[in-house]
């Protein structure tokens, strides 16, 4: 299920996300003395993830990884890596400490799929707080509609936490997030921003639907996810 968050601005939405992702993460490293925080790429985040940077944690107990990544070379400039060390692991958040999904120095005739996913799962440490987007599609982490690894990705019944996905509307091979692993994070967010992709969203909140991956997170009563809105 899911709680709306909308604000009239995006800088606004950006603080105010910085602020609950915060407080969460505040909250499980009081319980447990460390947390680990999953995050998505593209290019809205950005805002989000320098807010996020300055925050007063205790960011050398704070893991940070993925949600998604394109099977592309970390200096790649369509790498989500790349992004979160630019955006995100900077200022106070520098401290933190870094979940590869793809391995550094690696060129792309390198990284095939199957050796990435290989390596992400040795890496993996299932996050505390998950930070999503949403395309105009409808996907959300890497969980595209008609990619031909959908159906294995949503079977909640097959215990994955990780795999590969050939995005049809997208470019570059992924490796992603499954439904169940998003489905069993304690404390996830979604950020979406425009008339756009409200549109989308409502169509996706109706019912679940596989034409649009988001819509299977937002009507599970296993999660509560926080969507951050403005025009």
């Amino acid at each position: 299920m899911f709680t709306w968050h909308e604000y009239e601005n995006a800088a606004f939405t950006a603080r105010a996300q910085a602020d609950a992702v915060a407080i969460r993460l505040q909250n499980v490293l009081d319980e447990k003395g460390n947390a680990v925080l999953a995050v998505s790429g593209g290019r809205s985040p950005i805002a989000f993830f320098e807010a996020l940077s300055q925050k007063d944690l205790d960011w050398a107990n704070v893991s940070v990884g993925l949600a998604d990544e394109r099977i592309v070379p970390t200096n790649h400039s369509d790498s989500n890596t790349r992004l979160v060390r630019g955006h995100l692991l900077q200022n106070k958040a520098a401290a933190a400490q870094w979940i590869p999904m793809v391995e550094d120095g690696k060129a792309e005739i390198e990284l095939q799929p199957k050796a990435v996913v290989d390596y992400a799962l040795k890496q993996y440490k299932h996050p505390d707080v998950l930070v999503l987007g949403m395309g105009g599609d409808g996907h959300t982490a890497s969980l595209f509609p008609y990619a031909p690894q959908l159906p294995e990705a949503i079977n909640l019944e097959n215990n994955l936490t990780l795999i590969h996905t050939t995005p049809v509307t997208a470019a570059h091979e992924r490796v992603s997030m499954t439904l169940d692993a998003i489905l069993n994070t304690p404390n996830v967010f979604l950020a979406i921003q425009g008339t756009d992709k409200k549109a989308v969203f409502d169509k996706a909140a109706e019912k679940p639907n596989a034409d649009y991956p988001i819509s299977l997170i937002l009507n599970n009563e296993r999660v509560d996810c926080h969507v951050f809105y403005t025009n």
